[in-house]
C-alpha cells in the first residue's frame, strides 16, 4: 500500500510531483509477510512489467584502480585500508573500446565504467567523454560510476550520450556514517540529483552485510522508491569482505533475508531493473534462483567486478540453462499484430 505520509527516517517530507509515497512502516509490513507471500507478490508485479525469463547482461571494468580517497569501509580500493590493491592510472580509451567489444560479443548489452575516484578531475573529463562516446558507438548502452558529479559535469557527460550514472547510497541515512566518514549521506542524494536533472538514468542501490540492521535496508529501498523519480536500475550487492578493509570481519547476510531484500525492491520499485550485483560468488545456484524468482533481473557477467571475484560466464550460462532463462535483449522486437 502506498501513503502520502512520509517516514521519519531519512525520506523526505514533500511529496513527489503528486504522487503517492512510500511508507516505511507499510515497507517493513511487506517485507515481513510470510516468505512465500512476499515472493509471489514480487514475481506478480516482476511479471506486470517484465518478461520473468529474460535477464539483462552487464559487464563492469574498472577503468581507474585503487587509490580512492574515500573511506569506504567495504572498499578494496580505499587508500585509507591496507588492503593490499595497487593503484592503478586511468586507461587509454582504445583499451576501454575493445574490452567493451568483446563484452558486446559475450552477450552484454550495457557497459559500465568505473573509476576509484572522490570525484573526477578535469583533466580527465576528455577521456572519459571519449570512453562513452566509443562504447556508444558500439551500439551498447553506457554507464559509469566516478564518484560525485557536479551539474557542468553531469551535463557534458549527457551530451557524451552516458545512458546511466551509478551512484549507491549504500545503506540507510541513518547508518550511513558508520560505513562513510569522508562524504554524507546528502552528498550522495546530491549526485544522484545533478544526474537526473541532466536527463541521464540513475543507478543506484546498496550493499548488505556490513552489520545494518533490517530495518536499515528496508529504510535504503524506501529512500531510493521515494527519489522524484525511482532509479532505472537498482543494483543489490552481497558484501565481500575485503581483507585490511574496515568491515573485513563483518558477519554474513541470511541468504532467506536477501532474498526477501529483493523482493522488496521489486514491489517499491516495479519498473526498475534489479541488479542482483557484488556477492554472487558466495550464493549458492539456489540462492541466485530464489532471487530471480523475486524479481532480480539483471546480472554482471565476467570473471571481475572491479577488484572483486564474479562468476564466470560458463558457470552463468550454465545455470541460465537450468533455469530457462535467456538474456534481455537490448532492443526487444515488437510483437507481430495479433501476438
Amino acid at each position: 500500500m502506498l501513503d502520502t505520509q512520509a517516514s521519519g527516517d531519512g525520506v523526505a517530507a514533500e511529496s513527489r510531483a503528486g504522487a503517492e509515497r512510500w511508507v516505511l512502516a507499510e515497507a517493513v509490513k511487506i517485507y515481513n509477510l510470510p516468505f512465500n507471500d512476499l515472493v509471489f507478490r514480487a514475481q506478480s508485479v516482476h511479471r506486470a512489467h517484465f518478461d520473468p525469463n529474460a535477464v539483462q547482461m552487464s559487464r563492469l571494468l574498472s577503468i581507474k584502480t585503487g587509490g580512492c580517497a574515500e573511506d569506504c569501509g567495504y572498499c578494496s580500493q580505499s587508500a585509507h585500508y591496507p588492503t593490499g590493491l595497487k593503484a592503478s592510472k586511468l586507461m587509454e580509451v582504445e583499451r576501454v573500446v575493445a574490452e567493451a567489444e568483446k563484452a558486446k560479443e559475450g552477450g552484454a548489452t550495457r557497459y559500465c565504467m568505473g573509476a576509484a575516484w572522490r570525484s573526477p578531475k578535469e583533466r580527465d573529463m576528455a577521456t572519459i567523454v571519449a570512453m562513452v562516446e566509443g562504447v556508444k558507438a558500439l551500439g551498447m548502452e553506457t554507464c559509469m560510476t566516478l564518484g560525485m558529479l557536479t551539474p557542468a559535469q553531469s551535463e557534458r557527460l549527457a551530451h557524451a550520450g552516458l545512458d546511466y550514472y551509478n551512484h549507491n547510497i549504500d545503506t540507510s541515512e541513518r547508518f550511513y556514517s558508520e560505513v562513510i566518514t569522508t562524504r554524507t549521506f546528502a552528498d550522495r542524494l546530491e549526485t544522484l540529483a545533478n544526474v537526473r536533472e541532466a536527463g541521464i538514468k540513475v543507478c543506484a542501490g546498496g550493499i548488505l552485510g556490513m552489520g545494518e540492521t533490517v530495518d536499515d535496508r528496508i529504510s535504503m529501498l524506501v529512500t531510493l522508491a521515494n527519489l522524484p523519480t525511482a532509479p532505472e536500475s537498482v543494483p543489490i550487492n552481497m558484501l565481500i569482505p575485503i581483507p585490511g578493509s574496515k568491515l573485513a570481519g563483518a558477519p554474513p547476510v541470511d541468504p532467506i533475508d536477501f532474498v526477501r531484500t529483493i523482493a522488496l525492491a521489486r514491489i517499491l520499485m516495479p519498473q526498475s531493473h534489479v541488479r542482483l550485483s557484488a556477492g554472487r560468488t558466495g550464493m549458492s545456484d539456489e540462492m541466485q534462483a530464489l532471487c530471480f524468482f523475486a524479481g532480480a533481473n539483471s546480472i554482471f557477467v565476467g570473471e571481475t567486478l572491479l577488484t572483486a571475484d564474479n562468476p564466470g560466464e560458463d558457470h552463468d550460462a550454465a545455470l541460465f540453462r537450468r533455469l530457462g532463462l535467456k538474456p534481455m535483449e537490448l532492443h526487444p522486437a515488437e510483437p507481430e499484430p495479433g501476438e
